[in-house]
């Protein structure tokens, strides 16, 4: 019996190699530390609105 492996459904007509992820990565994304720099930005634009009204006013 002969048996043929599965077609790739993408080929790769120009041959490059297999993407690899970087060392150390275990491709699961860093939620944390998104949600760290996001409080500092919410928190420096509540600084800045403050501050300009308090300068202004």
């Amino acid at each position: 019996m002969n048996v043929t492996p599965p077609k790739d459904p993408r080929p790769n007509p120009m041959d490059h190699p297999d993407e690899q992820q970087p060392d150390g990565s275990d491709g699961s994304p860093k939620f944390g530390r998104l949600l760290i720099v996001l409080a500092i930005a919410v928190i420096m634009i509540v600084g800045i609105t403050f501050g300009s009204q308090a300068y202004f006013s």
